[in-house]
């Protein structure tokens, strides 16, 4: 369904997995990496928004690397040049406004993706109106986001045994964008895994939580961005 592109970023190119839909038109997304690079899950993904009426665009943010051990993973995700990868997404934020009906676009994304979702919102306030973070981790100590900046809306799924991101990081996380007045909306999905959204790993996947959780994160776009 959809195709990789190149596209500018910041005097450098940067690459990514477009998916348009039928209509060809549709306000944009942009749907960042698990700590597996872009794999078919991801561009799975962003088909299924084309599918919902979004202009879905991936980043590719490790450019061509992909993997599949945790360990591997792991040191891909600690290795990621985060210069390099903000310059990326802000590229794929203005190649998806280039694209798609509106100047505003939203930010979904997964495990390393959800933390670097809300980077995003952070960095791009002037563009970014939803950020949806599934179980974000910010495991890199110079990318904390300032969070002051934010102009999105923030919608954070939580997965009720996550030794990433646990319930307890999320209510201090939820607390801190309350006391910055941000609209923010936190739900945990009890006796769910890290990364229960991707189906293509069968021991964490749980359809229904995923169900729930991919239901709330369309109309949340749909209510932000039309």
């Amino acid at each position: 369904m959809g195709e990789m592109i190149n596209f500018p970023s910041n005097g450098s190119e940067g690459q990514g997995y477009l998916a348009v839909p039928p209509s060809g038109e549709g306000p944009g997304v942009i749907v960042i990496q698990e700590w597996w690079g872009l794999v078919p899950h991801i561009e799975d993904v962003c088909d299924r928004f084309a599918a919902e009426g979004f202009v879905a665009l991936a980043p590719d943010l490790y450019r061509g690397t992909k993997v599949s051990e945790p360990d591997e993973a792991g040191k891909e995700m600690m290795a990621l040049q985060l210069d390099r990868a903000a310059r990326d997404m802000s590229g794929a934020v203005d190649e998806v406004v280039r694209r798609a009906s509106g100047d505003k676009v939203g930010v979904v994304g997964f495990c390393m993706g959800g933390g670097l979702a809300l980077v995003l919102a952070t960095q791009r306030p002037d563009a970014v109106a939803a950020c949806v973070s599934f179980y974000g981790l910010i495991p890199w100590p110079d990318a904390q986001p300032d969070f002051s900046k934010l102009s999105a809306a923030v919608l954070v799924h939580v997965a009720g045994n996550d030794e990433y991101f646990s319930p307890e990081a999320a209510h201090v996380l939820e607390e801190e964008l309350r006391r910055l007045g941000k609209a923010a909306e936190f739900h945990v999905y009890d006796d769910t895994e890290h990364a229960f959204f991707n189906d293509s790993r069968p021991e964490v996947h749980d359809a229904g939580a995923s169900a729930t959780a991919w239901t709330r994160t369309i109309d949340f776009f749909h209510n932000r961005l039309g």
